[in-house]
């Protein structure tokens, strides 16, 4: 079996991607499909044997849908071909806008004013309905083809019902029209449409991103020639020079030099990580002191790099889309409001005997006032008005996927460094000895680490910046270990347990002190003159200070709080401990995070936190992915939600807002719902025996616009609550 990831175009709703997976399926020879319309990709498992791939992009293509590899795709065309697309849903927009206000205007505030008016109104009408709604007619097409119906089959049903029965109207010079319904209708799905494709485009660039950070070239040694060539060129066992700045292009062992490389981008731990023979070199980090060589054992598809971008992608591609409530009942709301409409018709004309007319408004009557307005606005405005409201408090919700999903969320996993922590080291203790002040001591480690490139000298002296810092002589970085210095005729020596047992230095009667701040998940570094310790500096990456407040409101609002980490289990434990968080995955690997974010699925949906590439593999995964605003592009544009004020405290306000959102969502489903039960008995004629009033169809278009007026009224309301 051969699995295939294709690009699809032209999709925008739940049925496009139910037409695509069943034509696809008919193929004999296809195990699984998977089309994922938030996505727009289709994954599928075919045997390579019985067809080319050719066969599937030709099937979907004569379903009314574009179809390309996924492998080919190009970021700059594909961009290309985003924008022009919310270009032309930008312009059928406005065109329809400037169209369907002077219809508006002529049919609802002044009437009869003007010679010809109706005839006005429907030349107006006319290319909104059958030119700038064109889409929405195909749309409803495909789905027919594919024997489904769609939100677009609602609205085409009912506006071209209006649109003709006002050119009845007009020809015939009975009743009165209603071009204005159907235009304004086409008016709001159209904006509808741009909001929705404008905020869908802008998830999709992750793996755009994650590629522009592999290296284009290598500098190689072969047959002892230093040879600069292409990355897909490099081959196991090529021994690859790496240079400072340079990033490195693929995974391997460290066999000759030394270094300190930045793996943020890949573990999402600040602290630069120490590289000396043996060690394991990841391709996309950044070296960052030295020169090495490494043999290279991972190229291409198999490297770290390549692997979290095949994370995201399954991810991606397998998140199944939330089916809006409203898609999910149109199936079955079109047969059973035409099933009504021509028994309305049937049972007035022939059974009742009534003259065409009326048999041929009740039926009219029905179709108007079941117009989906109502049904189709109910959720696009509470959405609108949510995500708006989130971006006024620095909480961008990408979607409306997200925020639906957000109120469902059982637990959250809080990714350690830069989110529950602050992501840079920080001096935390100070503890000299042997009768020298706390000045003297921080002056001497200030004046030896300056001169260091050592990942935690930064955080030294920072804190011993403001201090007047001496000239140092005689450096030496013993890597793996410290720096040894003379300052004046002293020599001093600052680094690890390991290179006081190497000098010989006595932690005995310290070892306890020493071990309670590792336990507190705290780097701690001796300094010491000659034979005698001076004291020690405790380097750590605090939480930041809103962490534990954050958990704590998490886990009062009933979610189960998890923290996860590369770290090991001491620092793990220690970190979670100080945030309040009872629960952590400790030495987790970057391409297993998602693993986890899959288990606890199972139990419910899972929100992921994060702020490094590594990650994006978990944020995609997750049933909502929120990313920290100080964190990388990727994870950015992998999450669903981004606080920009990196404040944790804005999770749990973006959660409160997908709770109240949804709550307006229901309420407008509700009422619309009701309205449709009530409104289309009435419609048919249900009330014209015992009272003999009947529904024409120009009452049922203005309780249709009335109907969409107290959907959007009730979800403005939202903007007055509280986060």
């Amino acid at each position: 079996m051969k699995k295939i990831s294709l690009n699809i175009t032209g999709m925008h709703c739940a049925s496009c991607s139910a037409i695509i997976t069943k034509a696809v399926q008919k193929i004999e020879g296809v195990a699984t499909a998977n089309v994922n319309v938030a996505t727009n990709r289709a994954t599928i498992n075919f045997d390579e044997k019985k067809f080319h791939v050719q066969r599937i992009i030709e099937v979907i293509k004569g379903k009314g849908y574009g179809a390309t590899p996924a492998g080919e795709s190009n970021p700059q065309a594909d961009d290309r071909r985003k924008a022009k697309e919310l270009r032309e849903i930008k312009l059928r927009f406005l065109g329809s806008l400037i169209f369907s206000i002077p219809i508006l205007l002529l049919a609802m505030f002044f009437m009869d004013v003007l010679p010809y008016q109706d005839y006005i109104i429907w030349i107006l009408a006319t290319p909104v309905q059958f030119l700038i709604a064109w889409p929405l007619y195909k749309s409803a097409w495909m789905a027919l083809k594919g024997k489904s119906a769609n939100m677009d089959t609602l609205i085409v049903l009912g506006t071209t019902v209006a649109y003709l029965y006002s050119v009845y109207v007009v020809l015939s010079g009975i009743g009165f029209q209603y071009f204005e319904a159907s235009s304004v209708l086409i008016t709001f799905v159209l904006l509808g449409r741009y909001l929705e494709t404008r905020a869908k485009n802008k998830t999709s660039e992750a793996i755009r991103k994650l590629m522009e950070l592999k290296p284009k070239m290598a500098l190689v040694l072969r047959k002892g020639r230093e040879l600069k060539i292409s990355v897909e060129e490099v081959v196991e066992g090529d021994v690859v020079i790496v240079k400072p700045g340079e990033i490195i292009p693929v995974d391997g062992i460290v066999t000759n030099g030394y270094s300190s490389v930045d793996e943020s981008m890949i573990t999402g731990e600040s602290i630069p990580v120490e590289k000396k023979k043996g060690s394991t070199a990841v391709g996309g980090t950044v070296n960052k002191l030295g020169s090495f060589q490494f043999k290279a054992t991972k190229v291409g598809a198999n490297t770290t790099l390549a692997h979290i971008i095949q994370l995201i992608e399954e991810a991606q591609g397998n998140k199944a889309p939330i089916q809006r409530f409203a898609d999910s009942i149109s199936a079955y709301f079109v047969p059973i409001v035409l099933i009504i409409a021509i028994l309305t018709f049937t049972t007035w004309f022939f059974i009742l005997g009534r003259e065409l007319r009326f048999a041929l408004t009740t039926a009219i009557a029905v179709l108007v006032i079941a117009c989906p307005c109502a049904l189709g606005l109910a959720t696009p405005t509470a959405i609108m008005v949510g995500t708006g409201k989130g971006a006024t408090k620095g909480i961008l919700i990408k979607g409306g996927e997200a925020l639906e999903t957000a109120h469902k969320v059982k637990s959250i996993i809080f990714d350690k460094t830069g989110t529950i922590t602050k992501g840079q080291p920080e001096v935390t203790d100070i503890i000299p000895l042997n009768r020298i002040s706390e000045k003297e001591f921080l002056t001497i480690a200030g004046s030896i680490e300056k001169s260091s490139e050592h990942p935690l000298a930064e955080a030294i002296v920072k804190k011993a910046e403001k201090l007047s810092l001496k000239k140092v002589s005689g450096f030496k970085a013993i890597p793996g270990k410290g720096i040894t210095a003379k300052l004046g005729n002293k020599i001093y020596f600052f680094g690890n347990a390991k290179l006081m047992q190497e000098k010989k230095i006595d932690l005995k009667t310290k070892i306890k002190e020493i071990n309670t701040l590792e336990e507190e998940g705290k780097t701690v570094m001796m300094l010491a003159e000659g034979k005698k310790l001076l004291g020690f500096i405790a380097v750590a990456d605090t939480i930041k200070e809103n962490s534990t407040e954050a958990v704590r409101l998490l886990q009062k609002m009933k979610i189960k709080v998890y923290m996860i980490t590369g770290d090991n289990e001491r620092t793990a434990k220690a970190i979670a401990k100080k945030a309040g968080i009872n629960h952590y995955f400790a030495e987790v690997m970057p391409q297993d995070k998602a693993e986890h974010v899959k288990k606890l699925q199972k139990l419910g949906k899972v929100m992921m936190v994060g702020d490094g590439i590594n990650d994006a593999p978990a944020l995609a995964q997750a049933d909502v992915g929120i990313a920290m605003g100080s964190g990388t592009d990727v994870a950015m544009e992998t999450g669903d939600v981004v606080l920009m004020k990196d404040n944790l405290l804005d999770i749990p306000r973006a959660i409160k807002l997908s709770r109240m959102t949804m709550n307006k969502i229901k309420q407008n489903m509700f009422w619309a719902l009701v309205y449709n039960v009530l409104g289309i008995p009435i419609a048919a004629g249900a009330l014209y025996p015992l009272t003999g009033w009947l529904l024409s169809p120009v009452i049922a278009g203005g309780a249709m616009a009335l109907s969409s007026v107290s959907v959007v009224s009730n979800s403005l309301l939202l903007k007055m609550k509280r986060l």
